[in-house]
């Protein structure tokens, strides 16, 4: 459901409301109201319906003798000593990752004195591109940073400390490895190397300043960080643990486990991606120590993972802060935990969570688009791509698919070497068709007939990870991109909130140059298999705006309807933006000045050209090898300017930006048709209403 905010509720208690409708549910005010009144209004949060997880895309799973998709996982150490002993494969294997983890060895130590930044810092100050990370010491090994399209880069302190916890987190990893190596080989130097770096974070742990007194992380600058990093610190504790004296492990407890533990408790009491984390490393912590008191409290707590999972993934199984980026990295938050708890005999306790996570995994599926590449509502940086291969893999142990297990089996890494996805038949993958279906408890739909794919993205669920796109759409006609939301770029450049985030960036109306305010759960006001239709009664004050996008013989039609009254201001417009190329356009004349008097968005973008039109534009435009002609109508003269706009950087593409002449009208009405030349496509409508069951 969406969280609910201040305004809400004094909206509903204004209009005696007895019930609201919160996703596709309708729940007593009453009952809202008293939840508002125990928490945060941010927090106040109901469980998505999700029956019979187990049942969902039964074809990609694999289930056992008990009709569970889910296992425990195992570790099977004398098997693979056998098998790095007689298999030349994994011979070879093991003295690449020997060889690896011994040059990190002698080489690299952590520093007191180093303090770790933001990961999201990483950036090229000339596009948002990442940087490029190496192992040598800024300042003295290395004296400038560079990214793919930015060949020298100043080394600053803030992009010091990117370098600083990109390197820490390698180094943990590096921990786990020699541990594992350890209890492969009982070559006693790897277990000695980590316990003696398990010894300098401890003995130092409280040397580092607090960096952020709302979350309370030392070691990293976030508690995001710290968590992620805890889970690797736990499976290196684990394999050694029982090797070290009782009263080194004590310390490691009471001086690093203990405090870690009591930061991610301080912070993230919400529904949250990042929450799910802090929650996932407590309970690993609560598991290497056997603390059934701290494993009661991560599981079972308020905001504990049953929570998380019940309130934060929805009934179409997608994360609620809909980046289907962050779907992915719940997935991996939850994956260590699954596997911890299979391999301490607590994989039962898990039995629905896991369930419903593995449809979590799947669920990106029926939304991808015909070359694989999923829409990006939310700020995901880039573009995904269904199935991820990676993510499936390193899901197999726990969540077994036929995805995961069909790559697996050829791949050699730690995972595959003790608890070989051999003992699974990986059958065969075949990917769930893709159809027109409403997801209305994620506030999306999408449409599929003849040439044409689009997935439109109308309101949002929470606050977090939102941007200025409600009402926003993409498509692909005849499996070729010809339109597409970007993403953003990293948190720490300008252009994140400069740009990438902002109405401009997106194919929404815009007021005065801004697209929407806040955010709203939006209202769906009719879908059917070639056409939806949803608003947005409160886009920004005093607007209310309606989008309407129909398949109709082969042309798909976007209707978008724009109403707003005092006090809000400014020209009434529309930002569109393309994959392809204008080849036949009316006569352009270059506007130098198309920056001035807007929002800043508008200074990023290059090469701005203008024209004026009465009530129609008709543009040609080349999208892979098929011509569309696009027809904008609006009332009366308006003015259109093109442009290139960044995209996936460093990449850029085709915009343009439709606005009308008198900035007095209060109302408008834009009608775009994508009409394809050249082919004739057959009218072949598709509609699955039931989700993924």
């Amino acid at each position: 459901m969406p969280a609910l905010h201040a305004d809400d509720l004094t909206r509903m208690v204004a209009h005696r409301s007895e019930s609201v409708m919160v996703g596709p549910m309708r729940l007593p005010l009453l009952t809202l109201l008293l939840a508002s009144t125990l928490a945060p209004i941010d927090c106040v949060a109901v469980e998505y319906p999700k029956p019979q997880p187990e049942r969902v895309l039964p074809e990609l799973k694999r289930y056992d003798a008990q009709g569970h998709p889910w296992r425990a996982a195992r570790e099977d150490w004398d098997g693979a000593r056998l098998r790095c002993s007689q298999d030349p494969a994994w011979k070879e294997w093991l003295g690449k990752e020997r060889a690896a983890v011994e040059a990190w060895m002698a080489r690299h130590r952590d520093r007191v004195e180093w303090v770790a930044g933001w990961s999201h810092d990483g950036v090229s100050p000339k596009d948002g591109s990442r940087l490029t990370w190496t192992e040598k010491i800024p300042g003295e090994e290395v004296f400038q940073f560079s990214s793919r399209s930015d060949t020298r880069v100043e080394i600053t302190p803030k992009l010091k400390a990117w370098w600083v916890v990109s390197f820490r987190d390698r180094h943990v990893d590096m921990m786990r490895r020699a541990a594992l190596l350890h209890r492969l080989t009982d070559e006693d130097r790897f277990r000695d190397w980590a316990a003696g770096q398990m010894d300098f974070y401890a003995d130092n742990y409280l040397k580092w300043e607090v960096q952020r007194p709302d979350q309370g992380a030392r070691l990293f600058w976030q508690s995001l960080t710290e968590a992620t990093n805890l889970v690797k610190f736990t499976e290196t504790v684990r394999l050694i643990g029982g090797r070290v004296a009782p009263e080194r492990l004590e310390s490691w407890k009471t001086k690093f486990f203990l405090p870690e533990v009591r930061v991610l408790n301080h912070n993230f009491q919400i529904i949250h991606n990042i929450a799910v984390w802090q929650r996932c490393a407590v309970a690993q912590v609560a598991l290497l120590f056997g603390d059934d008191a701290l494993w009661r409290e991560a599981i079972d707590g308020r905001f504990g993972l049953r929570r998380q999972i019940a309130a934060g993934i929805t009934s179409d199984y997608l994360w609620h802060e809909q980046s289907l980026g962050y779907n992915g990295y719940v997935v991996r938050a939850l994956v260590p935990l699954f596997v911890a708890a299979g391999l301490h005999g607590r994989a039962g306790d898990l039995a629905t969570e896991m369930a419903v996570a593995q449809n979590l995994l799947l669920a990106p599926l029926v939304l991808r688009f015909p070359n694989g590449q999923l829409p990006n509502p939310a700020d995901n940086i880039g573009i995904g791509t269904a199935p991820n291969p990676a993510l499936f893999f390193e899901a197999y142990r726990c969540l077994p698919t036929s995805l995961g297990l069909s790559g697996a089996s050829a791949r050699r890494d730690w995972d595959t070497l003790l608890d070989p996805p051999a003992d699974f038949p990986a059958g065969v993958s075949v990917l769930p068709e893709v159809t027109s279906r409403s997801l209305e408890s994620s506030r999306m739909a999408v449409l599929r007939s003849g040439p044409w794919q689009v997935f439109f993205h109308y309101g949002q669920l929470v606050r977090s990870h939102a941007q200025a796109e409600a009402l926003n759409y993409s498509a692909f006609l005849e499996g070729t991109d010809f339109t597409h939301d970007p993403g953003v770029v990293g948190y720490g450049s300008p252009l994140y909130r400069g740009y990438y985030t902002r109405g401009l960036n997106h194919n929404v109306p815009l007021v005065g140059g801004e697209g929407q305010e806040g955010i709203h759960p939006g209202e769906l006001l009719g879908f059917e298999p070639t056409r939806v239709s949803a608003a947005q009664p409160v886009y920004r004050k005093g607007v209310q705006a309606r989008r309407t996008l129909a398949i109709e013989s082969g042309s798909l039609v976007d209707t978008v309807e724009v109403v707003r009254s005092a006090p809000a201001t400014g020209a009434l417009g529309l930002a569109l933006h393309l994959q392809g190329v204008v080849r036949r356009s009316p006569a352009f004349e270059a506007d130098p000045e198309f920056a001035q008097g807007r929002p800043p968005a508008f200074g990023f973008w290059q090469d701005v050209r203008v024209t004026q039109c009465n009530q129609t534009l008709e543009l040609e435009v080349e999208t892979g090898d098929t011509r569309v002609q696009v027809t904008v109508s609006a009332p009366g003269m308006f003015r259109v300017w093109q442009g290139s706009s960044p995209d996936v950087p460093p990449k850029r593409r085709t915009s343009l930006y439709i606005e009308l002449n008198d900035p007095t009208l209060g109302e408008a009405v834009f009608v775009t048709r994508f009409s394809p030349l050249s082919r004739n496509y057959a009218f072949e409508p598709r509609i699955d209403t039931n989700r993924h069951e």
